[in-house]
């Protein structure tokens, strides 16, 4: 073998040899960064994902919030909510309307959806108030009151969760109330009221308590009251399973409970 010969070898070996080097390190880098992406989505513990959360209209408010501090706590996390009529949304999921998680304003109509949705947890309750216009112009004290036909009285229709608590607790009394009309969910009653439609409606506490500057909530004794129950649970047919679960069990953590507390509702 001639000498030339062995040095263009050796000379091809250290350039092959030089090329490899930087290959190897930015491969390094590479597999350092996805290893370090890992181990962040890993410690983090929440799994990333787009939400949505079918939930009950008088969660309105409070879920707004509640959802804003859900995202800030889990980065990557994005959560829509589609409020109407519990009834409403047990057929959305009937439908198979795509969703992540049901809120709904009692166990009756979760109850029903058993065949849907994972094991529900209650998560909040609440009561009824009698919501008048700003000042009480009609002076109306209690439930008795509502019978005076003079009233325009709006309820919600027996099939929404409001409407049946408020036939349960006016049927209790014996009170017979004609309402002028019978609404699809209890943000619709609230709103007759504000707009001077009617002169009173059965409603949620919490939903008197989000128009102060429109209305006044007459308080209903606990003895002749109702408490709804708001049961959270998973859908079946969400794509998003891990981080579905992880926001309901979120929503009986302290921090939730302390939102959903600030807007008037009680511990389950």
């Amino acid at each position: 073998m001639s000498l030339a010969f062995t040095r263009r070898r050796t000379a091809a070996a250290i350039l092959t040899a030089a090329l490899l080097v930087p290959l190897a390190a930015c491969g390094s880098d590479n597999d350092q960064k996805d290893s370090g992406a890992d181990a962040t989505a890993s410690a983090s513990g929440t799994p990333k994902a787009n939400l949505t959360v079918l939930a009950a209209a008088s969660l309105t408010d409070v879920f707004k919030t509640a959802g804003a501090a859900y995202e800030k706590e889990h980065p990557g996390t994005k959560v829509k909510f589609s409020f109407a009529g519990s009834q409403q949304l047990a057929a959305q999921v009937k439908q198979g309307a795509p969703a992540d998680a049901l809120v709904t304003a009692d166990t009756k109509t979760m109850d029903g959806l058993k065949s849907d949705t994972g094991t529900p947890t209650v998560i909040a309750k609440n009561r009824l108030v009698i919501a008048t216009g700003k000042g009480n112009p009609e002076n109306i004290e209690n439930l008795k009151d509502l019978s005076d036909t003079r009233l325009k009285v709006v309820l919600a229709a027996p099939e929404v969760p409001v409407g049946r608590y408020g036939k349960q607790i006016l049927d209790a009394q014996k009170i017979d109330v004609k309402p002028v009309s019978q609404e699809l969910d209890v943000r619709s009653v609230l709103s007759k009221v504000e707009l001077g439609e009617a002169d009173a409606g059965l409603v949620y506490k919490t939903d008197a308590a989000t128009a102060t500057d429109k209305v006044e909530a007459i308080d209903i004794p606990d003895a002749q009251n109702a408490v709804a129950s708001y049961p959270a649970a998973t859908l079946k047919a969400t794509k998003n399973s891990e981080a579905a679960d992880a926001f309901v069990k979120w929503l009986s953590t302290p921090e939730a409970q302390k939102i959903l507390a600030a807007a008037g509702f009680q511990q389950p």
